[in-house]
């Protein structure tokens, strides 16, 4: 049988007579610890015990002959975790992040469509320093603007613009260094369209009255019909600068939609526009005003820059 560490009352004279069965008249505090040694239990160790000399004589009355060593170190004797207990912490974790997943990928959705927005905030100061310094006037120049016949591209689409206000972006800008002609959160214009996220209006490089004789995609892009003649529009003809669209993400990259993307040809899907007058709205298609090739499209204003895109 073994003799243990019993805690001692602080200011109590540890010391007391050894008889058999016997406490003295200052060992009263023993008398639990006491109790579980007659009864063959030893008392619980516990951090910051001590063996009085009267205790260890009072043990060895009773016939215990060990008295093993226990340490004073604190953290010695720390409780460990239960495996249930780890499990509910497991538990808690799971449930804290199903809550909170839906919010930050909210909250990174949203971090990425003002991304966007913002690089729209800065090709428009691109674009305000280029008609400083070109008379008021848009760009302007005969489609299809490529020189490769197997990629061929109008000057509505990205690929056929930024060359117009690329030296007002820091230069170097190609499909490798896009700069803020891209979206990051475009899933298809890096690949398909030299990473240009960004369409400008063709009512801007149009008279109106060309416009409105265009309704259909055929007017826009492809063989089917020769394109029409660049007209120069400039600034102080749009009618409306806070109404009509001037550039916008040709996708919706912020908000999937059903099958393939067809872009401004399609009622589907949000975007973030750029207006005349430089300031960027994020709207949904069903927002535009119907064009005359009865969508949402910026390219066929009803009148051109005479027009409005929104509200509807």
């Amino acid at each position: 049988m073994n003799c243990t560490w019993i805690r001692i009352k602080r200011g109590a004279r540890p010391g007391f007579s050894p008889v058999r069965n016997n406490l003295t008249r200052n060992s009263a505090q023993y008398a639990g610890p006491v109790r579980d040694l007659v009864r063959g239990t030893p008392p619980p160790v516990r951090r910051g015990l001590r063996l009085t000399s009267g205790l260890k004589d009072f043990c060895q009355s009773l016939g215990f002959k060990s008295f093993p060593e226990v340490s004073n170190r604190a953290g010695a004797f720390s409780n460990g975790v239960s495996l249930i207990e780890l499990l509910v912490v497991i538990a808690i974790i799971a449930l804290l992040l199903s809550i909170l997943s839906p919010s930050l990928g909210k909250a990174k959705s949203a971090a990425m469509r003002l991304k966007c927005a913002h690089n729209l905030k800065q090709i428009h100061l691109a674009m305000f320093m280029y008609l400083n310094g070109n008379n008021g006037t848009y760009p302007c120049a005969e489609d299809p603007v490529s020189n490769d016949p197997n990629n061929p591209y109008w000057l509505w689409m990205g690929r056929g613009w930024r060359s117009f206000v690329e030296p007002y972006l820091g230069g170097g800008i190609d499909a490798n260094h896009p700069s803020v002609l891209f979206c990051p959160q475009d899933p298809v214009s890096k690949d398909n369209f030299e990473s240009t996220s960004y369409a400008y209006s063709m009512a801007f490089y149009h008279s109106p009255e060309q416009i409105d004789n265009m309704n259909s995609v055929s007017d826009q892009w492809g063989d089917n019909n020769p394109p029409v003649h660049c007209v120069r529009q400039r600034s102080p003809n749009v009618a409306r600068p806070s109404q009509k669209i001037l550039i916008g993400e040709w996708l919706s990259n912020h908000l999937p939609v059903n099958g393939k993307d067809p872009g401004w040809w399609d009622w589907q899907g949000t975007r973030n526009y750029l207006f005349a007058d430089g300031q960027v709205l994020f709207l949904e298609a069903a927002q535009i005003r119907e064009a005359n090739d009865g969508n949402p499209n910026p390219n066929l204003t009803r009148h051109g820059i005479r027009g409005i895109d929104w509200p509807r």
